[in-house]
């Protein structure tokens, strides 16, 4: 069963009236899902607690910038630390350079247009990738 892999600010982590807080309807989407998530981030510590990433239902990776999300060692990395291989994740993305590196590395990756917030596509997406 392939692991889901999640991008964490501006997707599963949305900014509501100045703070961050979970999307809701996105989380309930996943959870539809019985696959392994998880989500992906750059965050360094201080802003592990500002998006409230210690709280999320799931397991968070970070390199805490070092490097950014945008080079493919990233991904590398996230995959050799979860013993994952690339043809078993499928990823969301909301940053279109991310989406390029995580592609660059052999991972199944769309792009999540966090403006329109079109669940029916990204369900869609993960439907057809799992």
């Amino acid at each position: 069963m392939k692991t889901i892999l999640v991008d964490a600010a501006y997707c599963l982590v949305i900014e509501k009236d100045g703070t961050f807080e979970i999307f809701k309807e996105m989380h309930e989407l996943l959870e539809t899902f019985p696959n392994r998530k998880i989500v992906l981030t750059g965050a360094n510590d201080e802003q592990f607690k500002k998006f409230g990433l210690d709280k999320l239902p799931y397991e968070v990776f970070t390199l805490k910038h070092n490097p950014e999300k945008t080079n493919p060692t990233y991904y590398e990395t996230m995959l050799l630390q979860f013993g994952l291989k690339k043809d078993n994740v499928i990823y969301f993305e909301h940053n279109p350079e991310a989406v390029k590196s995580a592609k660059s590395a052999g991972i199944t990756t769309y792009h999540y247009d966090n403006e329109k917030k079109d669940l029916e596509a990204l369900k869609h997406f993960i439907e057809e990738n799992i």
